[in-house]
């Protein structure tokens, strides 16, 4: 009888001894993971501050398959909302505040103890966005100080998830991002119309590098002058030499009217309308060439002829400061037929 009583005194100077060792830990933590994703930060801004992407990317769904979701009335955006109920209890999140495509600031809720705050930074860098994730909290609850000691620190507890979700969160944005669909629409009228434009010849490996050169160009051009537009811009060719690898084009943007220019390399023109095959690329720029490949294969198979000194235009529908996903980039391709 009296080892029991020994036994449950060395039990009981354990448990006391583990208590205070857990009550003196740090209440406070602050959690941060980053990970560079070569995309816009726009894009994957939007992926964070709507709620039911969340599932897609992050960890905890997976850790327990059978944990039930729920999203607020509204999910996206600052008062967006989800919660729910796994084996460890039930929790939920709530964005507080959004700089759009800067920050988020959200809270994090288990059960009924004090919310934590999670944060998120997107910073601009060379090879895409940098992304940091992080939670951190003032007054950290005994339970949690008793978990993350058992697991060596919260860093350690809840670091390699937010690792594993950051590393999701670039395969699907990246993913997300390389979509398009090549539609040939077939024979259309061009209609035609004025156009101011600048030229230029290179080297057909140097031509996006060019056109992202000289478009702008043109667009402050028609922005300083308060030139009314009739639509997107789009490039004009002229010539293609695919034997020495180059062409002649020119970058334009569609006026209401003929514009009288007092610049040496902004000029205006004028496209009659003519009849012409369409092709629609809906996706990112460095699609086109297929798009390209295939207006001229639909030409050749049903023996359609192309005009001499043809037009062959780009247009791009699209404005990718209004669309931070390429996927979501239209451009049209005309060619002009006999």
């Amino acid at each position: 009888m009296k080892f029991f009583k020994y036994l449950l005194f060395l039990v009981l100077i354990i448990i006391i001894a583990l208590s205070v060792y857990i009550a003196v830990q740090p209440g406070s933590y602050d959690i941060t993971r980053t990970r560079v994703i070569a995309a816009p930060k726009a894009l994957i801004y939007d992926q964070v501050i709507d709620y039911t992407t969340w599932p897609q990317w992050t960890t905890w769904a997976e850790k327990d398959p059978n944990a039930k979701i729920e999203f607020g009335e509204q999910s996206k955006g600052v008062g967006g909302s989800y919660s729910w109920v796994d084996k460890d209890g039930r929790g939920n999140m709530k964005t507080l505040e959004a700089t759009p495509h800067v920050l988020i600031e959200q809270a994090l809720q288990f059960e009924d103890y004090d919310p934590a705050t999670v944060y998120w930074k997107f910073e601009t860098v060379d090879s895409g966005t940098q992304v940091t994730w992080g939670m951190k909290a003032e007054k950290m609850p005994f339970i949690f100080k008793g978990y993350a000691t058992l697991y060596g620190g919260m860093d350690k507890m809840i670091g390699p998830d937010f690792e594993s979700g950051l590393v999701r969160l670039d395969s699907l944005t990246v993913a997300s991002m390389e979509k398009y669909n090549i539609t040939v629409n077939g024979i259309t009228e061009y209609g035609g119309g004025f156009y101011v434009y600048t030229s230029a010849s290179t080297k057909i490996k140097d031509l996006s590098t060019k056109i992202e050169e000289l478009m702008p160009k043109v667009g402050r051009y028609v922005a300083e002058n308060n030139i009314s537009t009739a639509g997107m811009p789009f490039t004009l060719y002229h010539s293609w030499d695919e034997r020495n690898g180059t062409t002649l084009f020119s970058c334009a943007v569609p006026t209401t009217a003929r514009v009288i220019t007092e610049s040496n390399d902004i000029l205006s023109g004028q496209l009659e309308p003519f009849k012409a095959l369409k092709v629609t690329l809906t996706g990112d720029y460095s699609n086109l060439e297929e798009a390209w490949e295939k207006a001229y294969l639909y030409i050749e198979e049903n023996k359609l002829e192309i005009a001499e000194n043809a037009p062959m235009l780009e247009y791009y529908t699209t404005d990718p400061g209004d669309e931070p996903n390429p996927a979501n980039w239209i451009t049209e391709l005309y060619i002009a037929l006999k």
